[in-house]
């Protein structure tokens, strides 16, 4: 009944579903389909990145820039602004070009699946080493197109970032045809060619960037990162701590995923501790949720959680508290939380305006080459930044 409703309704429409000369038309068993298994939620936008990172022997600098820059690189995304919309940033992770991995897999593997877990970003990123093989840039292309989910709607900022060293042109798949499918998806590819600026030229990494409208950039992927202390640095580690103290962890994985947030905190800091701060602000944006995990995100984002948790999931500290007792030791958390996040993110506001009149080094390297594509092909799609 539904469905000769709809044939109705387009009927009634004036939507005709036949051909005319040369110009196909949809039929309505196709648009009855389409509507069907396309779902619209008008009330966000994506942005998904896609991150092909070459693992072969060379690349030890790239990788360390990854890891180095990975917490700004999300701090200035959290920024990001479209309208009205919410905004939701999605990574994945791919490696390539490493003989550990299989050949028959034309040595690429998918590390991360289309993922907003921060802290499981920055384990994987964190995993990765570096060895021999060959790198096949339009098979990898070709596997972040065809095997994530990528948002159907072209209202999304969709974006592979492919970096390496290697001619462009190498492997079973050319990356003109991976091109082909990443425009039939409204997917931008940005090409990070580390080394001279013509040698990338020269080896299509240019054109592997232009076919889609993206971005080529080559970098000095052996620049070391340079931080900048500043006299935020210690209140705002401090706050960090405070901030860790209102996680509630709840369910199988709960406590393995609060060890997992102070191990990411020691990487970060591994770097330095100037880098430790970035985490540390990271952790006052918006990106940063763990639903899955935490009773206070979890609480955010569904109130029934309450009612429905049962009680072996909960933390001993909350084992034989009632509902009302549980609820009101969230909310506390929360409005701690709350309040600790922003005073993080006011003391970077300050930190942020003293390292920009003590920087002054060149911008080649992966965190602004991502940067600045990122923010150009934003624009296109309504994407702005505060």
């Amino acid at each position: 009944m539904g469905r000769i409703l709809f044939i109705n309704l387009l009927l009634i429409c004036g939507i005709h579903m036949s051909c005319r000369g040369n110009a196909t038309y949809p039929t309505v068993d196709d648009t009855y389909r389409t509507l069907l298994t396309t779902k619209v939620d008008p009330d966000l936008r994506n942005i998904q990145v896609a991150l092909l990172l070459d693992t072969s022997n060379s690349m030890d600098g790239l990788i360390d820039q990854a890891k180095a820059q990975l917490w700004d690189i999300i701090n200035e995304l959290s920024y990001a602004e479209c309208g009205d919309h919410s905004i939701k940033l999605q990574i994945a992770l791919y490696e390539y070009g490493n003989d550990d991995l299989e050949k028959n897999d034309g040595y690429i593997r998918q590390v991360l699946s289309f993922s907003e877990d921060l802290d499981l970003i920055s384990k994987e990123l964190f995993a990765l080493t570096t060895n021999g093989g060959s790198e096949y840039c339009g098979q990898a292309i070709s596997n972040a197109i065809t095997t994530l989910d990528w948002k159907k709607s072209n209202e999304h900022l969709k974006l592979v970032f492919i970096a390496g060293n290697e001619p462009f042109t190498q492997g079973p798949i050319f990356y003109k045809d991976a091109a082909l499918d990443a425009n039939e998806k409204d997917i931008t590819i940005n090409t990070i060619f580390c080394g001279n600026y013509a040698q990338g030229i020269q080896s299509k990494w240019k054109d592997g960037a232009l076919l889609t409208d993206g971005e080529y950039t080559a970098i000095d992927h052996n620049q070391k990162t340079v931080y900048v202390a500043t006299p935020y640095d210690t209140e705002i580690m401090d706050l960090n701590h405070r901030l860790n103290n209102t996680y509630v962890h709840y369910g199988q994985e709960g406590e393995e995923k609060l060890e997992l947030q102070e191990i990411q905190d020691d990487n970060a800091k591994a770097y330095s501790p100037a880098n430790g701060v970035s985490r540390a602000v990271s952790k006052s944006s918006k990106f940063y949720t763990n639903s899955s995990w935490d009773l206070v995100d979890a609480y955010t984002t569904n109130k029934e959680v309450i009612t429905t948790i049962k009680k072996n999931a909960l933390p001993t500290s909350l084992k034989g508290k009632s509902q009302k007792e549980i609820k009101q030791y969230i909310l506390e958390k929360s409005a701690e939380r709350k309040d600790i996040q922003q005073q993080i993110q006011l003391l970077n506001t300050k930190r942020k305006d003293y390292i920009k009149n003590q920087k002054k080094t060149d911008k080649n390297n992966l965190e602004d080459a991502l940067i600045n594509a990122i923010k150009k092909q934003g624009k296109a799609k309504s994407f702005t930044w505060k």
